[in-house]
């Protein structure tokens, strides 16, 4: 990374709404980018304005790869490189700024790790080792990618070791923002198998009767419990005549009178302040107001006993949804340090699969229950099949399809499901709204996958069929209707630097049995945008429905909001009739609001409005009546501590589950044993519920 980079790229500015050139210049010592209307500018030090780096994050569009925003000083500036590689060398030069200048922050505030952080990291790091040795010896074509990150990774664990010698001799020094041992330490053999090799005893790394040489060290990096380090990078630079740099002695002084105390511009309407990200409706005496209401009771028992007050039917179910006390506009500020300390540890675009996000984000449910959610309107699912053509059962698809996605969030705080325990599974039911029933639509199905709900019942299970990658199979159905629902979704979650994006791989399968109708669909990808402040949810991407059958087929975009201007949560959507390329209804709207159709004649109707469309409550059975690795049973004691605000107690429950799970997936490895799904089965590339209506119909007919 070269101390100062330059180079054009395009600015958004308000004052002409649109992208402007402009010719920026990096100052990494300084932690600086200036920018200026042209280079002869620049040249006569006539600057337009600048952007402080320190604490700074860098967020990219997952959809666009030529933009990137930097936000700081509660700003958010908007730059567009030329295209994708000349945005990545521009990236790469900002975070490492970026790092160096967050992390003297912390040495000037007094920041020392203990000797546990380093405890705890160097665990961490031999676990990494570990597993990358095992699959050394198991993908011979990777050998020698492999290789070299191991030979890193026990690199990183000397350098840790010897930090956790000075730290325990309290001789620590903060040099170029990391803590660089003053004594003289022998260079440690990095040819050890495992931590286990390495000295321990401060009086084994320090021997020595000749005068040692030190150990060069750089800026230290935290990516996903392990540690990397980055090293100047002299192609930083971009390519050639747009970009140049010049390079920099390892230590210099930070100077601080050069760099102004807020970043600024020439004309303040040139910033664009993204407003979502600074706008909370709950003021921090709210928070703190809302936290001493609320009265812990004397034992856990007496909360879960609270847990399961609601909306029941005889006392056998469960209708509560632990989300109803959930508070909008909920702010994450009073986290903030924990947030930029994850942020700290994460790269842009890397996949956050297995990066532990902290506890208080959690939103006091699993994944596999949120999925339940796309019944949230079962007459909606059921009348699909009551629909006598089919153009008719294509379009009541859409129209449930598109209704399936409100529910699913409550308020406007993003917050984030459990992450499923492989094996984990949740059942529940919902009754149909119905003006009467038949006494004969009380029965019970018996050998459905609830066997406790009525056969006019719509009945949902889920399970997590895979840990690595995370994949959940989910299965609906409603007997009197003769309709059935499958799907799988594999989740790869990203880190897109002000936003965490999480894409949906898989597909579902609406089956309408009596007319033999399949309806394979896509879903959304979602976005958790504006995480350090009040975080939300936005949907985004192109998914299809078609049904090959009947040769109707429908597409859906999801479109994510524009950074200056548009609309927030609008789809649009087009069905089409078979061999058409053109579609015989038109939809828009937003997928929480109000959405509306325009037909071919000419006609405007209102197609789906899920602001007036009741939510019909999903029933589960009780707390004691569940199995233990039922979702609400599962992970109960995390839930029950998170409802009373104790953190620590949440966490330290989920570390024990996780653990749990762990020691389970290390027994199963000794005795080469494979992990048994309960209820799906893996059909090729899908997860397929193993009794599925189809399966069973034949033996329910009289």
């Amino acid at each position: 990374m070269a101390s100062i980079m330059e180079g054009p790229l395009s600015k958004w500015t308000n004052v002409m709404k649109g992208w402007q050139y402009r010719w920026f210049v990096l100052d990494y010592n300084a932690g600086l980018l200036s920018y200026y209307t042209s280079k002869d500018k620049m040249m006569r030090g006539s600057r337009r304005g600048c952007v402080r780096l320190k604490g700074a994050v860098i967020g990219i569009d997952d959809e666009d790869d030529s933009t990137f925003t930097i936000t700081v000083d509660q700003k958010t500036f908007h730059f567009q490189a030329r295209d994708a590689d000349e945005r990545e060398k521009w990236i790469h030069a900002l975070e490492g700024t970026i790092l160096r200048h967050t992390l003297q922050q912390e040495a000037d505030a007094g920041f020392v790790p203990s000797v546990q952080d380093f405890d705890k990291k160097l665990a961490e790091a031999d676990a990494y080792l570990q597993i990358l040795i095992d699959q050394l010896k198991k993908i011979e074509t990777l050998k020698e990618t492999t290789c070299s990150m191991v030979e890193s990774i026990k690199h990183c664990i000397v350098l840790l070791q010897i930090a956790k010698v000075s730290a325990a001799l309290s001789t620590i020094n903060p040099v170029d923002g990391i803590y660089q041992p003053p004594l003289e330490i022998p260079v440690v053999n990095t040819t050890m198998p495992t931590q286990a090799a390495l000295p321990t005893d401060a009086s084994q790394v320090c021997k020595s009767d000749q005068r040692p040489s030190t150990l060069p060290v750089g800026p230290v990096v935290t990516v996903m419990g392990s540690l990397q380090t980055s090293t100047p990078n002299s192609t930083g630079s971009g390519p050639s005549g747009t970009s140049s740099g010049v390079a920099s002695p390892a230590h210099i002084p930070l100077p601080s009178h050069s760099v102004p105390d807020f970043s600024y511009s020439s004309s303040e309407d040139e910033f664009y302040d993204a407003d979502e990200f600074y706008q909370s409706s709950t003021s921090p005496k709210h928070c703190r107001d809302q936290e001493s209401t609320l009265k812990r009771p004397n034992t856990t028992e007496s909360l879960n006993s609270s847990m399961s007050n609601g909306t029941t039917d005889a006392d056998q179910f469960d209708s509560h949804d632990d989300r109803d006390d959930d508070g909008e506009g909920e702010s994450v500020e009073e986290h903030k340090s924990v947030i930029m300390h994850l942020l700290s540890q994460v790269r842009l675009g890397m996949d956050l699969t297995k990066v532990v996000l902290p506890t208080f984000i959690l939103e006091r449910r699993s994944l596999l229950e949120m999925y339940a959610d796309f019944f949230a309107h079962p007459d909606l699912f059921v009348s699909i099949a009551e629909q006598p053509e089919p153009r008719e059962r294509m379009v009541q698809v859409v129209k449930w399809y598109l209704s399936a996605f409100h529910a699913g969030r409550k308020g406007s705080v993003a917050k984030k499901p459990y992450n499923p325990i492989l094996g984990e599974v949740f059942y529940c039911h919902w009754d149909l709204p119905s003006e009467a029933e038949e006494p004969a639509q009380h029965e019970t199905v018996s050998d459905g996958p609830v066997p406790w709900a009525s056969t006019n019942s719509v009945c949902f299970v889920a399970e997590q069929v895979s840990h690595h990658p995370p994949i959940s199979a989910f299965y609906a159905e409603c007997l009197n209707r003769k309709i059935q629902f499958n799907a799988h979704i594999w989740t790869k979650s990203k880190f897109l630097g002000m936003s965490i994006g999480v894409h949906n791989i898989g597909q579902g399968c609406v089956s309408c049995l009596e007319h033999d109708e399949h309806y394979i669909l896509t879903f959304p990808n979602g976005y958790g945008r504006s995480i350090l402040t009040v975080p939300w949810v936005e949907l985004g991407g192109e998914c299809n429905i078609s049904c090959s059958k009947s040769g109707y087929s429908a597409n859906i975009v999801f479109h994510t909001k524009p950074f200056y201007g548009g609309k927030k949560h609008r789809i649009t959507a087009d069905i089409f009739a078979p061999n058409d390329k053109k579609s015989f209804c038109s939809i828009e709207g937003e997928w929480n609001g109000v959405m509306y159709a325009k037909w071919a004649t000419g006609e405007n109707t209102s197609f789906i409005d899920t602001k007036k469309m009741g939510i019909v409550k999903k029933k589960v059975r009780k707390l004691e009546d569940q199995l233990d690795f039922e979702s609400r049973r599962l992970w109960r004691d995390v839930t029950v501590n998170l409802k009373l605000k104790d953190i620590d107690a949440a966490t330290e429950a989920k570390h024990r589950l996780e653990e749990k799970q762990r020691a389970e997936a290390r027994e199963r490895k000794e005795k080469e044993k494979q992990w048994e799904t309960r209820l799906f089965h893996e059909d090729g590339e899908c997860w397929v519920y193993d009794e599925p209506l189809l399966k069973r119909l034949p033996t329910q007919r009289p």
